[in-house]
């Protein structure tokens, strides 16, 4: 297939949580046969970390201006089998515009931000990459997160007709056991941009267990925190790690910790490409709790679930042996069910069985 994706961004992991996961899947649908080309506007913040200027097999443009690109755009529709538009596209509307009037392939909205995007509408906020029409014009929506409230939402306020959950997943060439780092050492390490929603579960789970054993080293990797963030003398902070580093990260870790923010833990049914990623590393996981967790990994077993800071503080005095234990299964868990690879072929799947159902369109010639 030929894929055109209209996206936040692939070129700059900095402060999103989409750049990594585009790069797993993108690299296994080129490695698959498939044709990638992803636009993405050139935006200053973005700009300035970028980490990855290229797509290896694939096409990356990086525009200025929508109406700059939208000739370009619009002749890479021609021959495209699937245009996906994805939740934060920066010229969402436009960019919607153009693929429902020139594409003659599946039109695909792929949303990974899907409880912020449900929270909004129920506000009444208006939302930057979703016209007026809903979703109604396209053949497949599909979700970064899953479980009932998915299908009511998108089909009650945004008229979805085709929906799938396609989860988030790890790129197991680049997150990997590694030999630990000392400047990544701790015994408990979090690593995710600053968001205020989770700030009260990173207060319980991460700060206060911090200040209980004052004696052992706790990490944060992430961007954009505050200077209020309550540090305390054993919290060591990493401004800003590009995904080349977070196995090194992880791996220097006795136990590492995910956080969920408020709209997807209430959701639920919302495994964050972290929970892989770490896994991936062999670093044993502590996470809060939300519903559809146990589909993913084993409470117990393959992961430790965490309620309140006496949770957390009680997961750092398991024995070695019994983390060991707990991040071997979750890694094979991982790699078996939720590489990029095996996300990539859950992708191409879904394109096949919609494009089997779409109804035949008229496009307009560019």
């Amino acid at each position: 297939m030929k894929i055109v994706i209209f996206g936040l961004t692939i070129s700059s992991s900095w402060g999103n949580g989409h750049a990594t996961l585009w790069r797993g899947l993108c690299k296994n649908l080129i490695r698959a046969g498939h044709r990638i080309v992803f636009f993405e506007r050139d935006e200053p913040y973005y700009a300035e970390h970028r980490d990855m200027p290229e797509l290896a097999g694939g096409r990356l443009i990086l525009y200025r201006d929508w109406q700059d690109t939208a000739a370009l755009a619009a002749a890479e529709l021609r021959d495209a089998d699937a245009a996906v538009l994805t939740s934060y596209c920066a010229d969402g509307h436009d960019a919607t515009t153009l693929i429902l009037d020139r594409a003659r392939g599946l039109k695909v909205f792929y949303d990974l931000d899907t409880p912020v995007t449900l929270d909004r509408l129920r506000a009444g906020e208006a939302l930057s990459y979703i016209g007026p029409r809903g979703l109604a014009d396209f053949d497949l929506v599909l979700s970064f997160t899953g479980g009932a409230r998915l299908f009511a939402g998108y089909r009650s306020r945004l008229g979805a007709r085709d929906i799938a959950p396609l989860y988030g997943h790890v790129d197991p060439d680049v997150h990997r056991p590694v030999a630990p780092q000392p400047q990544y050492r701790a015994a408990l390490s979090y690593l995710g941009t600053y968001s205020a929603d989770r700030q009260a579960a990173l207060a319980e789970l991460f700060v206060s267990p911090a200040r209980a054993r004052d004696g052992l080293r706790f990490l944060i990797g992430g961007a954009q925190y505050p200077r209020e963030f309550p540090w305390s003398s054993n919290i060591y902070f990493v401004r800003h790690l590009p995904p080349s580093e977070h196995a090194a990260f992880f791996a220097s870790s006795r136990l590492t910790l995910n956080v969920t923010r408020r709209a997807m833990a209430e959701m639920g049914w919302c495994p964050s490409g972290r929970l892989f990623e770490a896994a991936a590393c062999g670093v044993p996981l502590l996470s809060d709790r939300w519903d559809g967790i146990e589909s993913f990994f084993v409470p117990g077993k393959e992961i430790i679930l965490a309620d309140g800071a006496q949770d957390t503080l009680a997961a750092l005095a398991c024995d070695d042996g019994e983390l060991a234990r707990i991040a071997a299964r979750a890694q094979e868990r991982t790699l078996d069910e939720h590489s990029s690879m095996k996300r990539a072929a859950e992708m191409i799947g879904l394109l096949e069985r919609a494009r089997r159902h779409a109804p035949p369109r008229a496009t307009q010639e560019a």
